[in-house]
C-alpha cells in the first residue's frame, strides 16, 4: 500500500536561525516571512533546536519591568522550569532562546507518522532532516492535510486495488466501494467476520480517508478463532482530533 512521503510534502527552501543569531533578527525573519517558526541550525547545518513566536513572547514575558518596584525577597530553590524561563529572559539569540531537543522528521517518513509526531508532541511544524540530522527541509500541518485533497475517484482505485485485490483476493464486484468526499462505505458479504475487519482497518489507513462506514456482513463468525490484535487506524483518527 503506496503512503504519501513526508518528502513530497516538505518546504525545501526553509528559513532557519544560527545559534548566534540576535532575537531581534529572529523576530524579523518571523514577520518578513510571515511564518510562526523556524530551526535553528549549527555551522554544519544540524538541526540543534526549534524558535517559535511564543519563546519569543515569553522571553519578554519574563523580562523585568523596568517601572517596577523592586523588592528584595528571600532566596529560594527555584525550579527546573523556574530556572530555563529566568535564562530565557535574558536570552539574546537563537541558541539561547529555542527549544531543545528538536522533535524532526525523516523525508522518507510517511505523512501518518509525521502526522502522529505532531499531535503526540503538540507542535505545529517538523523540521525534516537527513541521516546526519542536518536541514533538509520543514513540514507544517497544512502540508500534511494536503492529502485530504485527493480525489474521490483515486481514493476508490487505490482501496479496490490494494485493499481487495492485493490484501483480500477478492474481485472488485466483491465489495461496493463509494467514496463521498473522502468517507469511504464498503457495502457487501464477506466469508468470515476477519475479512470485514481488516478491509475497515486497511481501508482507514488510505492516505486521504477522513472516515469508513462499515456496511460489510458475513457468512462466518471466526472472531472465536482470531488471536486479539490492535487494528491499524487512520490518521484523521490519530491526528485531526487533536488539531
Amino acid at each position: 500500500m503506496r503512503h504519501e512521503k513526508v518528502g513530497s510534502v516538505m518546504t525545501t527552501d526553509v528559513v532557519r536561525a544560527g545559534d548566534g543569531t540576535p532575537f531581534k533578527e529572529v523576530a524579523r525573519l518571523l514577520a518578513e516571512h510571515r511564518i510562526s517558526g523556524l530551526p535553528v541550525v549549527d555551522e554544519d547545518e544540524r538541526v540543534i533546536g526549534v524558535l517559535s513566536e511564543s519563546d519569543l513572547l515569553s522571553r519578554q514575558a519574563q523580562a523585568p519591568d523596568p517601572y517596577r518596584r523592586r523588592h528584595r525577597l528571600p532566596a529560594v530553590t527555584l525550579t527546573k522550569s523556574a530556572r530555563r524561563d529566568a535564562a530565557k529572559a535574558r536570552a539574546r539569540t537563537a541558541g539561547q532562546l529555542m527549544t531543545e531537543p528538536p522533535v524532526t522528521v525523516h523525508a522518507d517518513d510517511t505523512v501518518a507518522e509525521a502526522a502522529r509526531t505532531m499531535a503526540e508532541h503538540g507542535v505545529e511544524r517538523l523540521p525534516v532532516v537527513d541521516e546526519h540530522d542536518r536541514l533538509a527541509g520543514i513540514v507544517t500541518r497544512r502540508d500534511l492535510l494536503r492529502v485530504f485533497l485527493r480525489p474521490d475517484s483515486e481514493i476508490r482505485d487505490e482501496v479496490c486495488r490494494e485493499v481487495l485485490e492485493r490484501t483480500l483476493w477478492l474481485t472488485p464486484r466483491s465489495v461496493d466501494v463509494s467514496v463521498t468526499e473522502g468517507v469511504v462505505t464498503l457495502t457487501g458479504r464477506l466469508e468470515r467476520k476477519s475479512d470485514t475487519e481488516v478491509a475497515v482497518s486497511r481501508t482507514g489507513r488510505i492516505d486521504g480517508v477522513v472516515a469508513v462506514v462499515d456496511r460489510l456482513t458475513y457468512r462466518l463468525d471466526d472472531s472465536h478463532q482470531q488471536p486479539e490484535r490492535q487494528g491499524p487506524r487512520g490518521i484523521t483518527e490519530d491526528w485531526l482530533r487533536n488539531l
